[in-house]
């Protein structure tokens, strides 16, 4: 298990972003949350299998079709044992 923190920034709010990051979490069996915060990015905690991981970040990279991502920043952190996804 393996457990890393992203950030989202560019037209990541009111797009249904953290909806998208929730239903692909879960389609690949991670845990975590994700959450909009003050400054207009999107912040998410993603914890699961290295390669379940990977394929939720790809999808960020992206995100959903009305997004506009322009970056993606993320850190690797100790699994904290989360056991679902939530948005917050």
């Amino acid at each position: 298990m393996i457990q890393k923190r992203a950030w989202v920034s560019g037209r990541v709010q009111g797009v249904f972003f953290r909806d998208f990051t929730r239903r692909t979490a879960r389609q690949h069996g991670v845990a975590g949350w994700v959450r909009n915060l003050p400054d207009g990015r999107v912040e998410a905690l993603l914890e699961g299998e290295p390669a379940d991981v990977e394929a939720v970040l790809e999808a960020l990279r992206d995100g959903p079709p009305a997004a506009r991502v322009d970056d993606l920043a993320v850190t690797e952190e100790t699994p904290a044992g989360h056991d679902r996804f939530e948005v917050r």
